[in-house]
């Protein structure tokens, strides 16, 4: 989830341009048009198959606390990024419900804020480093809405601060643009709106119509982004700028989320529907078997 975000360049492929990978496909190259950022045009996909992680939210009530926790309140600054929304861990702003994680915003009056949200995360719970972590969304639509699958870096130490324990967006997107998912990495040199960014504009559906599935495949040397098994990115070392640092070789946790309004949404207007919900159908993490 980007702090005051921005994209350096866009990418519009076709869903149909490549088939869906089967989880026996091991490896597949895709040459990428006008990406500007990889070194020899090629990208690799690798499926990883072993699970870690996984919470099917089949059991209803307050999600499982042995992987979620909580950020409550309203951060710093909003989060860093003048969002209006506080978050909570109530059951009016999340709960499971037959098989799927259900996250709501409201505009409502909340301990000096206008709206609620909540904003799950796996730290101190469960993170790794490498592997496949992906979930199946559906997300909510309208100006000011900004629902995220995210990752941050663990510290090494207590004086270790974003951006420069990393941080990958494995889905966002501006409510107010629901054909349009964002991937990102961040890290020093390159965070905020100098992160490395891509666009996936879907062509004939939306991401708040229906649900689809998100995911990276993450190695020692790259981060891919998919979407429905549709690879369209991979940052690798290379694709940094001059001097900076690849920060993406420890262990990471997950974060999902739903903000209201930002520097990168705007605020809601009055078309704005409330409440309105990210549902989560599920979220699974894969080991790194070593294949690239």
């Amino acid at each position: 989830m980007k702090k005051n975000s921005g994209l350096k360049e866009t990418l519009t492929l076709r869903k149909e341009t490549f088939p869906a990978l089967s989880s026996g496909f091991l490896l597949i190259a895709l040459f990428l048009l006008n990406t500007g950022c990889a070194v020899d045009d090629t990208q690799t996909v690798v499926n990883f198959t072993t699970l870690t992680m996984q919470d099917e939210f089949d059991t209803d009530g307050a999600p499982d606390s042995s992987i979620w926790g909580y950020d409550i309140g309203t951060g710093m600054n909003g989060w860093g990024n003048q969002e209006l929304q506080y978050y909570t861990d109530r059951p009016e702003n999340v709960t499971v419900n037959n098989g799927v994680l259900i996250i709501t915003a409201r505009k409502e009056d909340f301990q000096g804020s206008g709206y609620t949200s909540a904003r799950l995360i796996t730290q101190g719970k469960f993170s790794q480093t490498y592997g496949r972590f992906e979930a199946r969304i559906r997300v909510p639509y309208g100006q000011g809405m900004w629902p995220a699958f995210w990752m941050l870096g663990v510290p090494d130490s207590p004086g270790e601060i974003w951006p420069s324990l990393g941080e990958i967006d494995i889905m966002e997107m501006r409510g107010q643009n629901p054909t349009t998912l964002i991937g990102s990495v961040h890290g020093p040199g390159y965070s905020a709106g100098n992160a490395i960014s891509k666009e996936y504009v879907f062509q004939n559906d939306r991401m708040d119509t229906g649900f689809h599935v998100y995911g990276i495949e993450w190695g020692p040397d790259y981060v891919n982004h998919y979407v429905d098994d549709v690879l369209y990115n991979q940052i690798t070392p290379e694709d940094l700028p001059e001097g900076s640092e690849w920060v993406f070789d420890n262990d990471f946790y997950i974060l999902i989320n739903l903000a209201v309004g930002g520097n990168f949404v705007g605020s809601p207007n009055s078309e704005t529907v409330f409440p309105q919900s990210m549902l989560v159908d599920y979220v699974r993490v894969y080991e790194y078997n070593g294949l690239n």
